[in-house]
């Protein structure tokens, strides 16, 4: 199995007012804390998003698909596409906008993979978007991307057959969306010292 890794930032920030993955969390953007996760596990990484953002980390940038329906769909369908480009069997995506990942993501997902066309994590939520998906489902993905009747993430995994690896802590799947997230993630992160 060879693992590329990518950072979903194609979104508009629209409740947070500006581009949110650029925004500083304790002295670092707020992209930066999804990427350290994908480290460990992958051989390469990208950034689903603008190419001045992966700019910042010397990483490849992934446009979405021309055509594709606004969502993330879109970025994954982009991101499977690339990594089958880089010769990897297997893509783990995470959000731009999650700082609380667990360590162990990757290394829990690829455990569990075995054949799976995909899994993916959940807790008390499932999270659709912190997965680690088959390279070969990228055609089928850029297919649902372009419908204008695109079914809720939410149950994708299922459709395509996958599974779900379960995580403890629903907190550690909180995404960022306002000023006031922001404001509690930093106060969170100082009174824990780390994630």
């Amino acid at each position: 199995m060879i693992v590329a890794g990518v950072v979903l930032a194609g979104g508009r920030s629209r409740r947070f007012g500006r581009d949110k993955a650029r925004e500083p969390l304790a002295g670092r953007p707020l992209i930066a804390w999804s990427l350290e996760t994908l480290v460990s596990a992958c051989a390469r990484l990208a950034v689903n998003g603008p190419p001045e953002l992966a700019a910042m980390f010397d990483l490849p940038a992934i446009a979405d698909l021309d055509k594709a329906q606004p969502g993330p769909l879109a970025g994954l369908a982009s991101a499977l596409a690339w990594a089958a480009s880089e010769g990897c069997s297997h893509c783990l995506t995470v959000p731009c906008d999650t700082p609380f990942l667990p360590a162990e993501l990757g290394q829990r997902l690829i455990a569990a993979a075995g054949e799976a066309p995909v899994v993916a994590a959940r807790a008390l939520r499932r999270h659709p978007l912190c997965g680690l998906w088959r390279v070969e489902l990228a055609a089928r993905l850029a297919e649902l991307a372009v419908s204008p009747d695109q079914a809720p993430l939410q149950h994708l995994v299922d459709e395509l057959g996958g599974g779900w690896v379960t995580f403890p802590d629903e907190g550690a799947f909180a995404n960022l969306n306002t000023p006031g997230d922001f404001a509690a993630a930093a106060a969170r992160l100082e009174s824990h010292g780390s994630r």
